[in-house]
Formats: structure tokens, sequence, C-alpha cells
């Protein structure tokens, strides 16, 4: 199984941390974390649409999930059922989030109906993703 992360940053934070899950979740899977940045964020009058653009050849191959505040809601346990498949792609968008016509290009999922920063999230999906894969795994983890 391939799990691809994209992700907005200028700088990544929490880099310790996340490479932590990333090397427990090897006996599962293959994680692969990618940050993406364009000069062209700083001076765009449309952000959603330059975070778009950014992740546009990353959506083509794969079983595409795109965190957004207005995505559905899921446990730990509908979480995990979203990794059935060989290859998935996770998108998370900086501050403005994605337009409309990305984020039909995928499962939407929200991780909290609390307001976290995109560096914040980004921690929480790889400890999610974790947990799935122990859960799928049938490890004392999730537990």
């Amino acid at each position: 199984m391939q799990i691809n992360i994209y992700s907005i940053e200028k700088k990544e934070d929490f880099k310790k941390e996340i490479d932590e899950f990333i090397k427990k979740s090897k006996p599962f899977a293959n994680i692969k974390n990618i940050t993406l940045y364009s000069k062209n964020l700083a001076k765009s009058q449309n952000p959603q649409k330059e975070y778009s653009k950014l992740f546009e050849k990353y959506i083509q191959n794969g079983f595409n999930v795109i965190l957004t505040p207005d995505g559905k809601l899921v446990d730990s346990f509908e979480f995990a059922s979203l990794l059935n498949h060989s290859q998935i792609n996770f998108f998370i968008g900086g501050a403005f989030g994605f337009d409309e016509e990305f984020k039909k290009k995928g499962v939407n999922i929200s991780l909290s109906p609390l307001t976290m920063s995109h560096k914040i999230a980004k921690l929480v999906l790889f400890e999610q993703i974790y947990r799935g894969l122990t859960i799928k795994n049938n490890h004392p983890y999730h537990k």
C-alpha cells in the first residue's frame, strides 16, 4: 500500500513527530510526506485556485482524500475503511482551503469540527493514518 500526503508549507513543523509515525507505519504501508510551495501563493488573488493548481498533477492516480473543514466527519474506524486502496493520496491545503472544483476530485473529510492550522491538521492526519493501519491489522495501538 502506498500512502502519499501532500501539503502546502513553507517550513515543515512537527517533522520529528511525523517521521516517527511514518516509521511506525512501515510494517503496514509505504508513506510519503510531500510538501509543496509556490512563491505565487503570497501574491495570489485566489490562493484556493493556486493550491488546486499545485496539487493537480498528483490527483491523477489513486484514491484521493481531500481534507476540508466542510468535509464529512469520520471516526477512526470510518477513517480506517478509507485505507482499502493500493494507492491513497491525502491533500492538505493552506489557510484558504481548496476551490470547489478541486474538492469534487476526491472524498472530502474533516478531521474535527474545531478549526486548526494546516500544520496541526497534518500531524493529526499522520496519527490517524497510523491508527487506521493498526485498526485494519488488529494491532493493539488503537485501543
